[in-house]
C-alpha cells in the first residue's frame, strides 16, 4: 500500500484557527508558573471568604473602583518637608529588597496613599507586605493568594471586576489589600490583633499579628509624618 502523501501546506483551517485560544491558555498557565517561581516563600494562611449584605459589597466595591493616587500636595511646607522625609527614610531602608530607585518610590508612594487612604499607618501595611510576600508582587501562597499583599482572588469576584490576574498589579494590589484590611479592622471594631488574623485567615491565634506587628515596627518612622499629612478621604468612603 503507498504511503500517505502531505501536502505541505500546514495544518488544516480548523487546526490554525484553534491554535489562538490553545496559546492563549497556554500564555496564562505559563505566567502562573513564572510567577510561581518568582514566588519565593509567601505566608501559607489566606482570607476566608464569607457572605457580605449589600451594603457593604456596595461600600467596598466603590473604594476598589476609585481613581488611581494623586501626586500629594501640601499646602503647608512643614507637611511636605515630613512626607519628603518618610520617603527617604522608608527608601533607604527598602533598597536592598528593590535596588531600583524610580521602582522603589512608586512602590512607598503607592503604600503611603493607600494606607492613609483607607486609615491605616503605612509601617502597617509595609510590615504585612514584609511578612506576607517579602515585597515580592508576583508571589503566591499555597493557599492560592496572590500578590504583594496576598490577596486571595474570590474578592476580584465579590467586589471587582473578576480579573484575578491583575492582582499581580502593584496598585491594584494594595487598592484591594489595603480595603479588605479596613473591612476587617471595623468588623472587628478596631481590634488590629483580631483584624489581622481575619486578614490571615487565622483568627484568635497570635503567630501571624505577632509577625506583622513586630515587621511594622520596623518601618516606623520617628517623626510625626502621617497624622498631619493624610490625603483627602475619597468620595463614597465609608470609614
Amino acid at each position: 500500500m503507498p504511503e500517505p502523501r502531505t501536502s505541505g501546506r500546514g495544518p488544516s483551517p480548523p487546526l490554525r484557527a484553534a491554535r489562538p485560544a490553545r496559546l492563549a491558555r497556554l500564555g496564562a498557565a505559563l505566567l502562573l508558573v513564572w510567577a510561581q517561581l518568582l514566588a519565593g516563600t509567601a505566608w501559607a494562611g489566606a482570607q476566608r471568604e464569607e457572605t457580605l449584605s449589600d451594603a457593604v459589597r456596595l461600600a467596598l466595591a466603590a473604594q476598589i473602583s476609585d481613581d488611581a493616587p494623586p501626586v500629594p500636595h501640601f499646602h503647608d511646607p512643614r507637611r511636605l518637608v515630613r512626607y519628603l522625609l518618610w520617603l527617604a527614610t522608608e527608601s533607604s531602608r527598602l533598597r536592598k529588597r528593590i535596588p531600583d530607585m524610580a521602582a522603589r518610590h512608586a512602590l512607598l508612594r503607592t503604600i503611603w496613599y493607600e494606607a492613609t487612604r483607607a486609615g491605616l499607618q503605612p509601617s502597617l501595611v509595609l510590615g504585612l507586605i514584609q511578612v506576607e510576600s517579602g515585597f515580592n508582587k508576583y508571589a503566591i501562597s499555597s493557599a492560592g493568594a496572590l500578590g504583594l499583599m496576598q490577596v486571595m482572588p474570590f474578592w476580584t469576584r465579590q467586589i471587582g471586576n473578576g480579573d484575578k490576574m491583575a492582582l499581580f498589579r502593584m496598585r491594584v494590589n494594595l487598592r484591594y489589600g489595603c480595603v479588605i484590611l479596613r473591612h476587617y479592622l471595623d468588623e472587628e471594631h478596631g481590634n488590629l490583633f483580631y483584624a489581622l488574623g481575619r486578614y490571615n485567615g487565622s483568627r484568635g491565634r497570635a503567630a501571624y499579628p505577632d509577625a506583622v506587628l513586630a515587621a511594622s515596627r520596623q518601618w516606623q518612622v520617628a517623626a510625626p509624618l502621617l497624622a498631619e499629612a493624610l490625603p483627602a478621604r475619597p468620595r463614597g468612603a465609608t470609614h
